[in-house]
């Protein structure tokens, strides 16, 4: 015997049935959502009632969630979806399992929540989490390496102009073209009131020094922060090092070469201890009217925060051009220590938000010493 389900009257109707689950019984659903549906009890729904929900800790029913979720929903649902199972369901534990971790789609979230387990998966998951990080960082590279390299590249050439150059540093290009209006018609030539030059060979235009807080509000920020290390370290006319801390600061800038490895040296979700990252980078910085020192922190500082901000004072006294990002990621708005970032404003330290878009043009405008402050004011990433 078959019964006859009425359809669904409109949209709105399956909207609400799909939202408020077994809350709405009375509101049937079409044979295609039941999928839908079961996918979003298991998640958002207790055990209870007569319908049971939930992953518990299968890892073949949890694969099989996670296959589910990726046909039914478009990628930024399916992401959201994950980062729900992980906070409400524990499925942190559950990607202990190779098996598993194949099924997730990555993303930077999930590159976070692996380097976290990293100190406690077994050797046999590894492998796996080291090849979906990969994966993730070489999507990363491949939409931000360019804009980064064309914009520092770019600054690079206009701040490196030398107005004193030997004859065989005379860039002729720019010289002409900047003593045209010197033309004179008698002699049909031009002659040259300023030389301009390129810089000297060998030599670094730039030191960047990249400070980043490994603390676990600040798990995507070192994720964007190691691949656009690894970038700048690629260009040859800056000098790159990285630093990150915790409660302990640990130089990665030997491993740049790789941002995997990058990754996989940091410890996620230890305390904070700016005021020591501080005075080792202090020790890294040897021509400070050339240096760019970026802090990539929430300003939370579990150490000494008055010798902190004065070691934040010292560096912009000798003349290191320092900028305070709040967050590298693409998350909005911050939790921040707002004493300190207001502290550091009066310092002339720059302290905003920053997403992964925009870092680019952030080290163009440092490299050329504009106005950082006021571009990020205009970017409305300023709170």
């Amino acid at each position: 015997m078959s019964i006859s389900i009425p359809p669904i009257k409109d949209q709105s109707d399956r909207r609400w049935r799909l939202i408020l689950g077994s809350e709405a019984d009375n509101l049937p659903l079409a044979s295609t959502d039941i999928g839908i549906d079961r996918a979003l009890q298991a998640l958002y729904e207790p055990e209870d009632k007569n319908r049971k929900g939930g992953l518990q800790s299968s890892a073949p029913t949890v694969a099989r969630w996670l296959g589910d979720i990726r046909e039914y929903f478009p990628s930024s649902v399916v992401q959201v979806m994950q980062k729900d199972a992980m906070d409400r369901l524990g499925l942190q534990q559950m990607l202990m399992e190779p098996e598993l971790l194949q099924t997730v789609q990555a993303d930077v979230h999930l590159v976070a929540t692996l380097l976290s387990l990293n100190r406690i998966m077994p050797n046999k998951t590894k492998q796996t989490a080291r090849l979906v990080v990969r994966k993730v960082v070489e999507e990363l590279e491949r939409k931000l390496a360019n804009p980064l390299r064309q914009a520092v590249s770019g600054s690079l050439n206009r701040a490196a102009r030398n107005f004193r150059p030997r004859h065989n540093e005379i860039d002729w290009v720019r010289t002409i073209r900047a003593n045209l209006k010197h033309y004179q018609v008698d002699y049909q030539t031009i002659i040259p009131e300023r030389r301009i030059g390129f810089a000297r060979k060998g030599q670094s235009l730039r030191d960047i020094v990249l400070c980043i807080d490994q603390s676990g509000s600040m798990a995507p920020s070192v994720v964007y922060a190691s691949v656009f290390a690894a970038v700048l370290a690629s260009i040859k006319a800056v000098s790159t090092q990285v630093v990150v801390f915790d409660t302990a600061v640990v130089d990665l800038s030997h491993l740049l070469a790789d941002p995997i490895e990058v990754l996989f040296g940091t410890q996620l979700g230890g305390g904070t201890d700016i005021n020591s990252a501080l005075a080792y980078c202090q020790g890294l910085i040897q021509k400070p009217q050339d240096t760019i020192f970026v802090l990539i922190s929430d300003l939370y500082e579990g150490g000494n925060a008055n010798q902190m901000l004065a070691r934040a004072q010292a560096l912009v006294d000798s003349g290191v051009q320092v900028i305070a990002l709040l967050a590298l990621d693409d998350q909005g708005a911050p939790s921040y220590d707002r004493h300190h970032a207001s502290v550091m404003a009066t310092m002339g330290i720059p302290c905003f938000a920053c997403t992964p878009d925009q870092f680019p043009t952030l080290m163009a405008m440092a490299i050329q010493k504009q106005d950082v402050a006021a571009w990020a004011a205009s970017q409305a990433n300023v709170k």
